[in-house]
């Protein structure tokens, strides 16, 4: 069944948000071994990137994630998220799980035609 889907403003056939969210506090719950209650503003709006930066130092990871437009050789900054680096190591697990998942539902990720290797990702090491 197709719904609307409020964070990205389209219609959809995932599943509904509130389900996401809970079974994202489920895994929380898991890892963490305590609930944590989240409160996302209603003004809060998604933003989407399809090339990200990531800067490292010895007390955190800063992640700047882009949006490129096609065939222009520019991209705008869409939000800057630093973390420290014991979050990174958990961000890099949690991530490889999530993908993992992904794939045994969906079936494989491939690599867009216009990504070769790591040249959507740029890393960074010791900027002050």
């Amino acid at each position: 069944m197709n719904r609307f889907c409020p964070v990205f403003r389209t219609t959809c056939i995932c599943e509904s948000l509130a389900n996401v969210f809970h079974r994202f506090s489920t895994n929380l719950i898991i890892m963490t071994g305590q609930e944590i209650s989240v409160n996302i503003p209603p003004t809060l709006d998604p933003v989407y990137s399809n090339m990200i930066q990531i800067a490292y130092k010895d007390d955190e990871f800063t992640f700047m994630f882009l949006h490129q437009l096609p065939q222009v050789n520019q991209a705008r900054a869409k939000a800057i998220v630093s973390i420290t680096p014991a979050h990174a190591k958990n961000l890099l697990a949690v991530l490889t799980k999530t993908v993992a998942d992904y794939e045994s539902k969906f079936g494989t990720i491939s690599a867009s035609r216009e990504m070769h290797g790591t040249e959507k990702v740029t890393t960074l090491s010791g900027y002050s």
